[in-house]
């Protein structure tokens, strides 16, 4: 089955890209997710629509993606949330949370799909948060998890 990607996919594709895959892969899980849409001939101008806005989104050229690199993996981030007993969280930090705490602690805007955490944080505690600045470039933040005042 032939698809075009509306959002990033890990180790599948970034939006705009057209990719083969599995029909079951595709119709049960990327199509009703909204990762992905058919293939058409038609479909060519939405491609071309989708890679424009992912160019405005995106950093621009590798230099600029060590130095965001550099700047973020100099401190930790802190993020303050809920708790009950015993340190659990209500919820779960979520990508939007850590984005969020990036821009209010060092000042810089990330896109909340670029940053993968990868078991869920439930808990207070450290943790380490990866974010896919480019398409060669990854930096890890340093995520403390504090409870609310």
């Amino acid at each position: 089955m032939k698809l075009i990607l509306t959002q990033e996919v890990t180790g599948l594709g970034a939006p705009g890209d057209v990719v083969e895959v599995k029909d079951g892969y595709g119709r049960n899980f990327l199509i009703p997710r909204g990762l992905g849409t058919r293939w058409t001939k038609g479909g060519e101008k939405q491609v071309a629509q989708i890679r424009a806005a992912r160019a405005t989104r995106e950093i621009a050229t590798l230099d600029e993606a060590k130095a965001i690199k550099q700047r973020l993996e100099q401190g930790a981030v802190r993020v303050t949330a809920r708790t009950g007993q015993g340190g659990r969280l209500f919820g779960a930090i979520t990508p939007a949370d850590v984005a969020t705490a990036v821009k209010a602690g060092i000042g810089q805007d990330l896109d909340r799909r670029k940053v993968e955490i990868g078991n869920p944080i439930r808990a207070i505690g450290s943790y380490t948060v990866q974010v896919r600045l480019h398409a060669e470039v990854s930096a890890s933040i340093d995520l403390e998890v504090v409870p609310e005042a």
